[in-house]
Parts: structure tokens; sequence; C-alpha cells
């Protein structure tokens, strides 16, 4: 995520870039719309700064939840839309990008043929899955439904070796929940449950796996199935321990760990070359999944990967898919009345499927160079900032310091789009329909994240599409990365006064910084490497610090009966505190420097600040979406991002005089003060 810069891009003079900055700075960045003025903030900041977006933006039936971050959605498919259905109705010479997205749009498009092909795209993975008549011919069946991207029992990427950086390596982790996470197993809503089976019985009816009788028998083994692999993944604080995941062993060692599974004949077909070390997270999955291919039914294990596959390309195939995983996905666990356009779901699936070559028409369309000059100088003050910031704790010695600072320095930025882009060729897409199509997209996919197994890491490949409205900081390469699609309002507006930019994109920066030094990247060196550079005491003032954090969210009540997971979003939580600290003193150098006005709209800079912030996490939301957002997402629901963050930030406090007796208000002792 981003923020606006201050100076002026080129060869202009210093005043001069001021002036230009001055008279685009024409509005608050404040909208009175927005804002709730019966509501108190220092009682409930939320409100009165979301209250009257809130109001003024009912939730949307297709969604289960609406914000910011979803209007701003909206307008990039827009331009998507208007991209690629462009491309799709010109003639396109074969072989080149825009033909690939032109097919597999106009495919996508063509419901008359996708009606008539049904189950037919998939139906050669189901009949060798069906066909399996011993544990034996498991390992290569599932090592082609592994080449897709399906991920019945666990996957196998490309990532960087965790005390080598330089270099990828395989790893493998736990997966095969059709649910994701494994507390909706572990402790079931009845209807969550009804209607997973329900799901998987229309599946495996529609994809004529099993008549309609045995497809309601096999739905239940499936869920039973799957009920017991949950209880051998690992539990999802653990993943987040760079430490604990960090298992590199040679292959015949990870073999050992599920002998039933024949993990090096996998191998051979799996990936183009046999790795020489692998790291697995965890052990104990390994061979707890281990003892559920000895012992459960093969007819059940050969359901539940059948159920996998019809699963993973439902959104692909025929109406009676589409309803059936929609029924579940969107009404029964998120809360949504409908489902999305059809034009929609194909530009979202292909931005999603051809990223980098739809993310070239969309720079060269919509993001302009400029952009990615002023983005870069804002950066580089919101570094400064965290440097001060850094220079200034009084918890951390001097030798930690001085390792934090040069991790710092030596974090790497991308701004609006690669530097150079993938290459495609070798990608077949043709008119053999929607869902085929996506099958070699998602095998193209596979096999080249993992030829990259055993090669150096391309520290210029990018993680997101430019088109992508999101952030990230990536801690084994030490990178932050901001796509073009998110450099426009409610983050980034030329035409606002920079308070406010500062307090949006601004934030956005400080946060994705602040990630290299939370409780998980803090455990990353300069280069990515897994190393613990911090002294045992300045690691126990952390956790002494993180854990008012934790505490914190913990007791934050977001439905009746439903608390706030603290210790899961504590990555994210500290980037947010982080990120509102450091922009805040970005805020205040470029105070120094002129240029922003110390009061608009009747709200002081700092004001203005605070309020952009929270503006970009207003949002509508249903409770089922909320119940299950507390169980996967890492990040704390938009309210509380804004609630739970501001009264532990010294300077909104200062700003809005919250006082002792204000339910914004915590004592000074009382807040988390870490970066």
């Amino acid at each position: 995520m981003m923020s606006i810069c201050v100076l002026a891009c080129g060869c202009k003079k210093k005043d001069e870039s001021k002036k230009d900055a001055q008279k685009k700075a024409l509005i608050s960045g404040v909208s009175k719309d927005n804002l709730d003025t019966t509501a108190n903030p220092a009682d409930d900041f939320y409100q009165y700064a979301c209250g009257g977006w809130v109001k003024n933006n009912p939730l949307p039936a297709a969604y289960s939840r609406y914000g910011s971050f979803d209007q701003l959605n909206e307008s990039t498919e827009k331009q998507l839309h208007k991209l690629i259905s462009g491309v799709a109705g010109k003639s396109n010479a074969a072989g080149t990008n825009e033909q690939k997205i032109a097919d597999l749009y106009n495919a996508g498009m063509d419901e008359n043929a996708i009606e008539e092909q049904g189950a037919t795209p998939i139906k050669p993975l189901l009949s060798k899955i069906s066909g399996i008549t011993d544990r034996a011919q498991l390992t290569a069946v599932i090592a082609e439904l592994h080449g897709y991207g399906f991920d019945p029992f666990f996957s196998v990427d490309c990532v960087p070796a965790p005390s080598n950086s330089m270099m990828n390596i395989a790893w493998i982790y736990q997966s095969g929940l059709g649910l994701g996470e494994r507390d909706f197993y572990l402790t079931p809503d009845p209807k969550l449950k009804a209607g997973y089976i329900t799901m998987v019985q229309k599946y495996l009816s529609a994809a004529g796996y099993a008549d309609a009788n045995a497809s309601k028998t096999l739905a239940n083994d499936v869920w039973n199935f799957e009920t017991a692999l949950a209880r051998v993944f690992i539990d999802k604080n653990a993943l987040r321990d760079p430490d604990l995941t960090n298992n590199v062993m040679s292959p015949d060692e990870a073999a050992k760990l599920f002998p039933t599974f024949n993990f090096n004949n996998y191998l051979k077909t799996a990936v183009s070359r046999r790795p020489d070390s692998i790291n697995v997270v965890l052990n104990s999955y390994f061979t707890g999944m281990d003892k559920l291919l000895k012992t459960q039914s093969l007819e059940t294990i050969k359901a539940y990967m059948a159920a996998t596959v019809i699963n993973a390309v439902a959104p692909y195939l025929s109406s009676d898919f589409v309803n059936a995983n929609f029924d579940f996905y969107g009404k029964t666990l998120s809360g949504k009345t409908q489902n999305k356009e059809r034009w929609q779901r194909v530009v979202a699936s292909i931005s999603d499927l051809l990223g980098e070559p739809v993310g070239q028409l969309y720079v060269k369309e919509y993001f302009p160079p400029e952009a990615k000059e002023r983005m870069i100088h804002l950066v580089s003050n919101l570094k400064a900032a965290l440097g001060d910031r850094i220079a200034r704790v009084d918890w951390m010695t001097a030798a930690t310091k001085k390792k934090a600072q040069e991790k710092l320095s030596a974090i790497i930025v991308k701004v609006g789009y690669p530097d150079k882009w993938r290459d495609y060729s070798s990608l077949n897409i043709d008119k053999s329909g929607y869902c085929a199509n996506v099958l070699k997209v998602m095998k193209f996919e596979k096999a080249y994240r993992l030829s990259k197994i055993g090669t150096p890491v391309d520290p210029s490949a990018w993680q997101m599409s430019p088109q992508t409205v999101n952030a990230y900081y990536e801690p084994t390469t030490n990178e932050i990365c901001f796509p073009a699609a998110i450099l426009q309002p409610p983050f980034f507006d030329l035409n606002a006064d920079m308070a406010a930019n500062y307090g949006a994109i601004g934030v956005v920066i400080g946060h994705e910084m602040t990630h290299g030094f939370d409780d998980q990247g803090r455990k990353y060196d300069k280069l990515g490497n897994v190393n613990n550079w911090w002294t045992e005491e300045d690691s126990r003032n952390f956790q002494a610090r993180t854990q008012v954090l934790v505490d914190y969210f913990n007791n934050i009540e977001v439905l009746p009966g439903v608390f706030a997971d603290g210790k899961f979003t504590l990555g994210e939580n500290i980037a947010d505190n982080g990120g509102l600290n450091v922009s805040f003193d970005a805020l205040q150098r470029a105070k120094a420097e002129g240029g922003i006005a110390e009061v608009m709209d009747g709200f002081t800079a700092e004001q203005r600040f605070f309020l952009a912030y929270a503006a970009v996490w207003a949002n509508n939301i249903t409770e089922a979406e909320i119940a299950r957002r507390v169980k996967t997402d890492p990040h704390s629901l938009g309210k509380w991002r804004v609630n739970g963050t501001l009264p532990h930030v010294d300077a909104f406090v200062k700003a809005f005089n919250i006082k002792e007796g204000d339910k914004m208000y915590i004592a000074p002792e009382n807040r988390a003060k870490i970066w």
C-alpha cells in the first residue's frame, strides 16, 4: 500500500516543486459525507470517521464485505473490463498475449458452450481418480493433480531457502481442506457442515462421479475425512513462526515421514529436476497424514480427491457447479445473497490467471510514469522516519539497533510494475473452451514455479500483478511492493492535501516496512535469511511490548460471544501501529518543508491524517463474514483497525484531545509502544 509525494518530479527546482504541490492540494482529502458528526470521536472514532460512508454505501447483494478497498477494486475491475473486452473484440496474432487474453475471455463469456460441456473438461482427471484400485497408485495420480495446482493432502512450492535466501528450494506444506482453516472442522457449525456436505454431494453427482444416493454417502465420508485431516493440521499460529517452519532436509529424509506415499516417485513426476533439499512444514503433519493414507477407506480417499478437483474448478464449469459453489461459499459461509455478474467473474479470473499479460495492458493505459517516481520519493521519506524511530527507541540495545538500521536500509522497493515482464510464449490458449484453457494456465503456472527449484532467486520477480489493489512485504527477499492499482483514491490522491495522503498511502507504506520488524519479520535478517540478530534482552523486551497488543485485541468482542484473535493478528496489528507512527513522523518532516495547510475544512493537518486513515477501513460486512474472517484472516476487522489501533497512538490521542474516561482512551503506561 502507498502514499503521496510532496515534491514534483523531473528536474524542477525545489521551490517550483512546492508551488506545484500547493496548486494541486485543492481539497482536504476528508469527505464530510463520510463522517457521522453525531458520534463522539473520543468514544467511537470509527463511527465518527466512517459512519456517513457506512450509511451511504449499503452492502451490495454480491458482497459479504464492502468497503473502500472494494470500491477501488470495482473501479479497477471496470478499467480491466474495458481493456480485456477491447482486446477480445479484435483479431489478434496467434501466440501473442493479446490472443491468449482474448480467447480466454471469449471462452469465459460463452455460456452456451460452457453449459454444453458440463464436467467434460475434468472427466479425464476424475476417471484417473475413480480408476485407482490400490494405495500404491495414489502417488502417481496425486503427482498429476499437483501438477495443475490441485492440492489434496499437501502442496509443493518453490520458495527461497530459510537460511540461504539467494537460492530457491522445494517446500512442502499441509493442504487440502475445502474450508481452508482447521477450526471450521474441529468446532463445526451445524449449518456450515450441512452446507459443505450438500455442496460436495452436488459436485459428485453433477460430475457423474457417483449417482445421487452414492454421492450423498460419499459427501459425508469426505467431510469426515477432512475432519480427520484437520486434526493433524498444524495450528495457524505455529505456521507464522519462521523458526518452527525451518526444517530443511534431504528428499530421502522427507520421504521417511510418510512412507505410505512414495515421495521419491512423486518427485520424478511433480518436478522437472530432483531437489537437493526440501523444507518440510511441518514434520508432525506429514506423519499424521501418513496414518490417514494407511487407515482410511480407499473409496473415501478417492472421493476426497475428486471433490478437491471439482471444488477448485467449479467456478469455470457449468451452472450446476457454479451455483453449488456459490450457495455454500457465497451464501452459507459468507452471507452474500447473489453472485457477481459473469463479466465480473471472468475478468477477475483472467486478471488472476494471466496477471502480467493483463498488467502490461493496464500499466500502459492507466499508470503514468510520474506516479512511480513520486511514490519512490515518498517511500524514501517513510524509510527515513522509520530509521529515526528505531534510533530513538529506549528498549533496544545499540548492537541490535545497528542491525535493524542495516535491514531497513537494505529493503528493496518495488513500485507500479516489474522492470521486466514474464515470458508467456509457451502457454497455449485456444478455442477448446473455458475450463479447458483454465486448466492449461494452471498447469503452466505450476510448472513455472516449480522450474525455479534449485535456481538462484530472481530479485526482480513480483508476487502481485500491477492491477492488484494491495501491497506486500516479503521477508525472504526483504522487499516491499506497491502495485500500480493501489495508487488511486482513497489511498493516493494528487488533488488532496498531503496530510490526508500521509494518513492513507503513507500509513500503508509504513505498515509494509514495519512488517520487516514484526513478530515474524524480525526473525529474518537484511538478506532474508532466518537468522536471530537480536540479543536475548531485546527479544524479551519486544515480546513484552507486543504482548500488550495480543491481550488488548483478545478482549475485543466482534460478535456476541466471538472475540478477536490477538495472537493470530499480531503481525498485522504491529504493522498498523508502526505504520501510523512512522507515517505521522514523516508528515511532520513534510510539514517542516512547507506546502501543507495547517487547517482545512475545520480540521488540523494531524486530524486529517487520522480521518484519512480511518476512511480506508470504512466497510459494511455480514455477521457470517465476520465469523469467517476471525478464523482465517490475520488482519483485524476494519472497524478494529481503527478503534483498536488508534488508542495506542499518542499522536491520535493528542490530535483529538482524547481524555481519561473517554472510550477511546488508554492510559499512556498501557499503550503498546513498539516502533
